[in-house]
């Protein structure tokens, strides 16, 4: 072994290192959130082709996001390595289909859908069936679990009675329909869908022994990540890319199964040992990630289960109880609310407390278990003046506006202007539809401005973390992250269910209404439902690095009163919490100082005043303001906002602050922003009245 091979193993925990350093057999590796699998397993492939057990081009590592892949691929590079397939299950799959199809069938691989809620809305429509798009989002994943777990539509009713997979709007007879005729329009038109590219590669591979033999002479070593998300279908694929062989590595946590609503078997990963006797079993639990408390919560929801529940925790493989590396930190925050509004105004005043002692709104969360639980989140930010973003399904770099501002900073780059790169940013992105100020209210247009603003961040932290930066380098580093599928953080709270948050990380994470019908969901009935809903929980409080605020209402919305969350029994003493009358809140307090009438919520309070009335500020003090708050986010690289809201300059230029303790008195400004900008603001001020 050389001593370059010493350096990379010196880098591994022990456990990490029987990961990196075993390759006779198969092997599984139970890990725990935060325990590094990523890094074990990428410095298994490092020290494999550094020792020449694998061949970089005869390796295929499959991961489940473009994301992870991207990430894998990244990790790999810097560990010198090159030439290693780190691909999602449907990307490789689709390269191989793609490649062979022809060969078989004479013609082109039939192009992939680019819209299926288009003709599942259309096949719905023929049979008069409602077309919202709850409706058809529900009927695209009964026709999504059914592909991917080889269930034909003949026999669908009857599995997913037994599976209790009933829609309250569709029947499982009408499903069926629905899934026959929208297959039958598909072939009409010589396409196929995302569950069948699969298919055609498992075809391909299992009806020609040829295509089989070349397959399986171009892959010899496999390395499967989030293997507990594996669905019957791609267990098939699997099996076909190995062949008898058995040079595979997989990894998962039974902790954080929570797909099986779509298909996701994690017995693949518990049963693995039945499935390959002698394979080597390797448990990473070691967190570098989350505080000593965060994970003492986490671990106590976890293995602490009601009565009657089954499921992870129970098998041979079951999950791991993760132990603390880091320093102790501050005890997690478990705390009611009388209503939802006042659950979220609790969650903003947390969050800004956290500001003001230098967190980052970037680095912080709030994750809740549905998306129809945001509205109340989004209004107690938007009133406490603490920027956000909603974190959609979509990829981020195939948003067209994201797309159309690569294109322009492109352009850009390819003008070579005289101009410094940030002022070429800020002009590129303004061609796009960037604001320096967030529009107010939800909708398309503040998840348009979410995008780009995210991208002017990723820009901005770029290029001053750089030296001697061109516009072509920046794109080149964009187009880089692109292909990586590299989301950047733009700097607001991310907004976010715990689904979509699965694999992310943030140093403040407030999990939001953890209250039975909630969470375990109202539709959780079985003992499996509930115990996913818990492993669910699990990875909400696991997102965590730092600081962890946990809450639920006590009432209702449409009235009635509500109990926590069972997972918390046994982590909240059953004394805290007490009972709550929902509060009546008395906006009568709030007036305006210029007709005396109450205010409404956010720029009201800033102000003092409603929008409407007359405003008090001199024009000229205002630009000034503006112009200052310019030059100082150009010499952060931050947008203009991050520094001051226009809501809260034109605060500051009607109550014209005298000193510090003024400034406080502001909404929107704390201690870390007047310890960062007062002087300077208050210096404006001061050259205005001279």
């Amino acid at each position: 072994m050389t001593g370059m091979d010493d350096e990379l193993l010196d880098a591994l925990d022990p456990e990490q290192r029987q990961v990196a350093t075993r390759f006779d057999g198969p092997m599984v590796v139970i890990a725990g959130a935060g325990t590094g699998k990523t890094r074990a397993i990428t410095h298994r492939i490092a020290h494999g082709v550094r020792i020449g057990r694998y061949v970089p081009t005869r390796v295929l590592a499959v991961t489940f996001t473009t994301r992870a892949a991207g990430e894998m691929r990244g990790r790999l590079e810097r560990l010198g390595v090159q030439g290693v397939q780190a691909r999602t299950f449907h990307s490789a799959a689709l390269r191989q289909a793609q490649y062979f199809w022809p060969r078989v069938h004479g013609h082109d691989l039939p192009p992939v859908l680019e819209n299926r809620m288009s003709l599942i809305a259309e096949t719905a429509g023929r049979m008069r069936l409602s077309t919202d798009t709850g409706t058809l989002r529900d009927l695209s994943g009964e026709i999504s679990w059914a592909k991917v777990s080889n269930i034909s539509p003949e026999d669908y009713p009857t599995l997913a009675r037994s599976a209790g997979r009933e829609l309250a709007s569709v029947d499982p007879e009408t499903v069926a329909r629905v899934m026959e005729t929208y297959e039958e329009t598909k072939r009409s038109r010589i396409r196929i869908d995302f569950e069948d590219i699969l298919l055609c590669c498992c075809a391909l591979l299992a009806q020609n022994e040829e295509i089989a033999a070349q397959v399986h002479d171009q892959y010899r070593h496999f390395v499967v990540d989030e293997y507990q998300d594996v669905n019957p279908l791609q267990e098939t694929l699997l099996s076909l890319w190995l062949g008898r062989r058995e040079d595979l590595c997989v990894v998962g946590d039974p902790a954080q199964t929570i797909h099986s609503f779509a298909g996701a078997r994690a017995d693949y990963l518990t049963d693995f040992t039945t499935r390959h006797p002698g394979a080597d079993v390797v448990r990473l639990v070691r967190n570098y990630r989350s505080t000593p408390q965060i994970l003492d919560l986490a671990n106590r929801s976890l293995h602490g289960r009601s009565s009657g529940e089954q499921g992870a925790g129970h098998a041979a493989l079951g999950a791991v109880r993760l132990q603390a590396t880091r320093g102790r930190g501050q005890d997690p925050v478990l705390t009611s609310a009388a209503s939802e509004a006042d659950e979220a105004e609790a969650v903003a005043r947390w969050l800004g407390g956290l500001a003001e002692r230098g967190v980052a709104y970037r680095d912080m969360a709030v994750l809740m278990r549905t998306r129809a639980q945001s509205p109340a989140v989004e209004q107690a930010l938007t009133d406490a003046d603490i920027p956000y973003l909603v974190r959609g399904g979509e990829r981020f770099y195939e948003r067209p506006e994201v797309r159309r501002a690569l294109g322009l900073l492109r352009t850009h780059a390819k003008a070579a202007s005289a101009d410094p790169v940030i002022e070429q940013v800020h002009s590129a992105l303004v061609a796009a539809g960037w604001t320096q100020s967030a529009p107010t209210g939800a909708g398309a247009a503040r998840e348009k401005w979410e995008s780009l603003a995210a991208l002017h961040t990723a820009a901005s932290d770029f290029i001053a973390d750089s030296d001697d930066v061109t516009m072509a380098g920046l794109v080149t580093e964009l187009e880089f992250r692109a292909n990586a599928q590299q989301v950047p953080a733009a700097e607001g709270v991310t907004l976010a269910t715990i689904h979509s948050a699965k694999g992310l990380e943030w140093d403040a994470v407030a999990v939001i209404g953890v209250a039975e019908g909630l969470l375990p969901f109202v539709l959780a009935k079985r003992p499996d439902e509930v115990v996913e809903e818990r492993r669910l929980f699990h990875v909400a409080v696991t997102r965590a690095r730092s600081h962890l605020h946990i809450s639920w209402p006590t009432t209702r919305a449409g009235g009635g009163g509500r109990r926590r969350s069972r997972f918390l029994d046994g982590v909240v003493p059953d004394t805290s919490e007490p009972v709550q009358r929902r509060r009546t809140r008395k906006v009568s307090v709030a007036t305006c100082r210029v007709c005396e009438r109450p205010l409404g919520a956010g720029v009201e309070r800033k102000l003092g005043r409603h929008t409407t009335c007359e405003s008090s500020y001199d024009e000229d003090l205002l630009e000034a303001l503006r112009a200052w708050r310019l030059e100082q986010a150009k010499e952060r690289g931050v947008p203009a906002y991050v520094v001051f809201t226009d809501a809260t300059l034109v605060a500051v230029a009607e109550q014209l602050p005298a000193d510090e303790s003024a400034l406080l008195r502001i909404r929107g400004i704390g201690r870390v922003k007047v310890d960062t900008y007062g002087e300077g603001l208050l210096g404006v001020l001061r050259a205005h009245r001279s």
